[in-house]
This record gives C-alpha cells, sequence and structure tokens, in this order.
C-alpha cells in the first residue's frame, strides 16, 4: 500500500493523538466532509486534525503552521490556529496538524441572505489581511501572480467548461484581466484560494476563513476576486466602496481572476458529475453562478 493510499479512520486518528498528544486521544473524533488535499477530523468542540492526503508534500500544512499564529490575532474572522504537531511515524509517514475549529457550515453546503452584512465582512477581513508581506512570506508559481502568467490554467478550464452562449463574454473578460497593468506596490498577504468551500457561514452571513495551504505574498486581485465568487449578485459593488483600496486595474484583475475561479468550479462540478476523483458535483451550479455575477459587471 502505497502513502496515498492509507485509508485515515477515526481509529488511525486516536492512534496518532496517543502516540503524539494523549490528553487529547479521550476527545470525540468525528470525520468531516469533503477535502481532497487534507483531511479534516472533528477533536471534540474546538479543534480539529487536519491529515495530509493527497497533496504530494508537506510544504501546505508546514506554511499553516508556520503562519497562521502570525496572521490570525490580527484577523477580524476566525481562523484555523495550529495548536499541536502530528509528525510523521511509522503508522502513519505524513504530517498532520491539530488545529482551532471554525464554527459555521461551508458556503458550498450553505447559502448567504444578508448580502449587505457578508460584503462588508469580507471587505473588513481582506483590509486586515492585505498588508505588505516580509521577505520571507511564501511566493506561490501557482497563486498571487498577474493574470497573464495564468493563461494556460483558464485555457484549460474555458476548453472544458464554458457554456457556448457566453463563450466570447466570458473571453472578452479575461482578456481584459490579462491587459490591465501589474501589481506595482509591494506584495500583500493574500489568501489567494477564495472559493465556497473555503469560507464558512452562519445567520447568513461570512462567520470565518479555512484552508489556508494556499497563501502567499503576492497581487490582492487573487482575494478581491471573491467580490463575484462568493457574494450574491449585485454586492461586488458595495464590496469594493467598504474595501476602498482597489483601483480600477485591481478590479480589472480581478474580475478576469473571479471568470477563472469560476470555471474552475464548474469543472469540478462536472469532474463530479462524472464520479471522476476529487469531482464536487455542487460546486458546479455555484460556478455558474459565480460566472453569471462577473458577467454582470461591478
Amino acid at each position: 500500500m502505497t502513502d496515498t493510499e492509507i485509508e485515515i479512520t477515526a481509529d488511525l486518528v486516536r492512534d496518532l493523538l496517543k502516540e503524539q498528544h494523549p490528553d487529547l486521544a479521550g476527545l470525540t473524533i468525528r470525520e468531516v466532509a469533503g477535502g481532497w488535499g487534507n483531511q479534516m477530523w472533528r477533536l471534540g468542540d474546538e479543534l480539529a486534525v487536519r491529515m495530509q492526503r493527497m497533496d504530494p508534500t508537506p510544504e501546505l500544512q508546514l506554511k499553516e503552521r508556520r503562519w497562521l499564529p502570525v496572521l490570525a490575532p490580527r484577523l477580524p474572522l476566525p481562523v484555523p490556529t495550529p495548536v499541536r504537531f502530528g509528525e510523521p511515524s511509522e503508522r502513519f509517514p505524513k504530517h498532520w496538524t491539530v488545529m482551532t475549529w471554525v464554527p459555521g457550515q461551508p458556503l458550498d453546503h450553505g447559502s448567504i441572505r444578508r448580502g449587505a452584512h457578508a460584503a462588508d465582512t469580507l471587505a473588513g477581513f481582506l483590509r486586515a489581511l492585505h498588508v505588505e508581506a516580509p521577505a520571507e512570506a511564501p511566493v506561490s508559481s501557482d497563486f498571487g501572480a498577474h493574470p497573464k502568467k495564468c493563461t494556460d490554467g483558464f485555457d484549460h478550464f474555458f476548453e472544458a467548461v464554458v457554456p457556448g452562449g457566453i463563450a466570447d463574454e466570458v473571453r472578452a473578460v479575461w482578456d481584459d484581466a490579462v491587459a490591465a497593468p501589474e501589481w506595482e506596490r509591494p506584495a500583500v498577504w493574500v489568501h489567494a484560494d477564495l472559493h465556497p468551500a473555503n469560507v464558512v457561514v452562519s445567520d447568513g452571513t461570512l462567520s470565518g476563513i479555512v484552508d489556508f495551504g494556499a497563501m502567499c505574498a503576492g497581487d490582492p486581485a487573487w482575494d478581491l476576486a471573491a467580490a463575484w465568487v462568493l457574494l450574491p449578485a449585485g454586492m461586488a459593488s458595495r464590496f469594493f466602496e467598504m474595501y476602498a483600496h482597489a483601483d480600477e486595474a485591481a478590479i480589472r484583475r480581478a474580475r478576469g481572476l473571479a471568470a477563472m475561479k469560476g470555471l474552475f468550479l464548474m469543472l469540478m462540478g462536472q469532474n463530479g458529475d462524472r464520479g471522476l476523483p476529487g469531482g464536487k458535483p455542487n460546486w458546479g451550479p455555484a460556478g455558474r453562478a459565480a460566472l453569471d455575477r462577473v458577467l454582470m459587471g461591478v
């Protein structure tokens, strides 16, 4: 059995806790649905265990361990914060981390009913996050760059899922983002992967942000795309008004990136409908709705 084929069960999680953190081993363990690169298990009421599963390297978990304790204290929404480290062992030769649990329901299984409140909340969170990143902050070849460096990914998603009736409009949005001026100020901290499965909601609004594995120093437009990817129709303009730091070029880049993210969600939904590994059937409608909001503009 290869590492990627190891079955992660509640018994395995408990055994690992007994070996490395025995004071936590008596807490209730419950599987959390979803996850691909990592699998999550609830640990009691306030903690979770993040198990490296399909991620080929521990880089993303180690990045969260290093930087979330730095970022979390100044962010206005709950985020998962590492509290214990699980190291590779003979029983499980991968990394795992005990983190604080962020209460709420993932948006891909919930909804935002209080759109204005969610727009204001998201804007406040991103204002707090988007500060100049230190020189030692991680950079990414996949996230945080100008859209022109992502044309291969966009073309792949576009050719796989874009409906013919809106193809020209979607392509025009992307081309405009590629033509927009670059971010010329110092790179800022970005989450980089804000989509419906990586935020949680409660009481009809945003209540937490999770999965910081893609976080890096880069262009804030990667997060500003959430104005269309996460928020209900008509809320983008309010979001940008409350965020107050996005110029026209940043909005153009963000809108193109939102189109790419919407296509990605549609492709994941399509893969789910086909029963392919990692597919998420409920992401398809979320992606199409995001794309429709992108085409509405700001």
